[in-house]
């Protein structure tokens, strides 16, 4: 019976050693094997086989690309405007015992790094110029984590901007700003209308004085014309103008005397002398 019992045990220990020396690495993995406590092997996907109790499977990294989150960060440009910035960082892992054994947590090292050098290339920019370089941040970014990542056997495929904004308080002073600059606008537009307005009425005014003129002198000439057309026809006999003009100073008296301001009106003594009179001027 105690013999069946040992045996029992020896085909346990057999079975348990067996199953310990053999390991299944799965698809997209690779597995990092320690002996006595040092490296000692990368074991690839499919069958592999171990010392069992000597060899112990230290780390098991994944060989598929990793897609890693970089959070959200402010950065601070070159000309001082403050933007807020997150990305995507597709690595993949190349050499996994330098993955294993050349940082303490690859994935954080990665992500990290992204960060310092997105924050590092963007601090170097203008603000314009962040906003809208994002494919040249891109390269800049790949190029910067290339020979860091390599030690630790990572190659970064590609860094994607997610988004990349000025900060809440840096829109509203750019809001304000383009208010302000509209504004300003505005005013520069008015004034030029105003000035545009002004010119346009002097113009105006100097177009009415020339006509206001011209007909001044218009109106003079044919009075001039008129008065040397009536001395030709009266020649000598004075009868018709005195007539015409007595006539014209009837009419002007009856409008005198039936203005409502018309209080008093004189007459001259001898009318037919005052009518000689103002013809005489008028013929000198």
């Amino acid at each position: 019976m105690t013999g069946l019992i040992i045996a029992g045990f020896l085909v346990l220990f057999v079975f348990v050693t067996l199953w310990q020396g053999v390991r299944i690495v799965p698809q997209g993995q690779e597995w990092i094997v320690e002996r006595l406590g040092r490296y000692h092997a990368t074991l690839k996907p499919g069958l592999n086989i171990v010392v069992p109790y000597m060899d112990v499977v230290a780390y098991r990294l994944p060989t598929k690309d990793m897609i890693l989150d970089v959070q959200q960060q402010e950065i601070i440009t070159r000309d001082n405007a403050v933007i807020v910035a997150n990305a995507l960082c597709f690595a993949k892992v190349v050499d996994p015992q330098k993955a294993a054994y050349g940082v303490e947590n690859y994935a954080l090292a990665v992500t990290s790094l992204t960060m310092t050098s997105l924050r590092a290339i963007v601090g170097a920019m203008d603000l314009d110029e962040a906003l809208s370089s994002r494919d040249h941040i891109k390269a800049r970014l790949r190029e910067a984590m290339s020979e860091q990542t390599e030690d630790w056997g990572i190659t970064v495929r590609s860094v994607e901007i997610q988004d990349i904004k000025p900060s809440v308080s840096m829109q509203a002073a750019m809001e304000r700003q383009a208010a302000a600059e509209r504004e300003r606008k505005a005013d520069v537009t008015r004034a030029e209308g105003n000035k545009q307005a002004a010119v346009l009425e002097a113009q105006a005014r100097r177009e009415s004085a020339k006509l206001d003129a011209e007909a001044q002198v218009n109106l003079a000439q044919a009075s001039a014309r008129a008065i040397t057309l009536v001395r030709e026809a009266v020649g000598s006999d004075s009868t018709p103008a005195l007539y015409l003009l007595g006539e014209r100073y009837i009419g002007a008296l009856e409008n005198l005397a039936s203005s409502p301001n018309a209080k008093v009106v004189l007459l001259p003594a001898d009318l037919q002398e005052t009518l000689k009179g103002v013809l005489g001027r008028v013929a000198n």
